[in-house]
């Protein structure tokens, strides 16, 4: 075996396991793998929350709802693996449990037995404005700190997010209560 092969894996047994090398210097990646991870903490919430809706909206425009509440949460969903994997490629770790995505969540739960279409929708718009806020200050991070493949990821994710906010708004227009 060489002196250079010898080195090398040295040094990579010097590394800690799961921790991919990356340019960005000093705590970028973990300061940004902070943000990114309770983005991916949201996006599981809202997942789940928007699906609760799908399967218990009812009335006039079940079917208009209950379509539309399915889209978003596919779309919700393709999200959550990106932004992982972004944290890892940014050799960090991400979430490993429901108790950490609970911890690290901003959106709230809806337990209750009934929740009425209309409250349904406001609920959801709020939860995807707060969404798409979390997300540009997660860019503002990723711009301090240079990291362009990052902040290009949440400029999609945040367009979607906006657009989600936008049909849930369209669609609450002139409801009644």
């Amino acid at each position: 075996m060489s002196t250079n092969t010898k080195a090398a894996r040295a040094e990579d047994a010097s590394v800690a396991p799961l921790r991919t090398p990356n340019d960005l210097g000093g705590n970028a990646a973990a300061a940004i793998a902070t943000e990114i991870n309770k983005l991916v903490a949201d996006a599981f919430a809202l997942y789940v929350k928007t699906k609760n809706f799908h399967w218990h909206v009812s009335g006039p425009h079940f079917r208009d709802y209950h379509l539309l509440l399915d889209e978003q949460a596919a779309e919700i969903f393709a999200s959550i693996d990106p932004l992982a994997e972004r944290v890892r490629k940014l050799g960090q770790t991400t979430l490993r449990s429901i108790g950490e995505i609970a911890k690290l969540s901003s959106v709230k739960d809806n337990d209750e037995a009934f929740v009425s279409p209309q409250d349904m929708i406001a609920e959801l718009i709020a939860d995807n404005k707060a969404n798409t806020a979390a997300m540009r200050k997660a860019h503002e991070v990723c711009d301090e700190h240079n990291d362009v493949a990052t902040a290009s990821l949440l400029e999609n994710f945040i367009d979607e997010s906006e657009r989600r906010t936008w049909f849930l708004f369209e669609t609450s227009r002139g409801a009644s209560r």
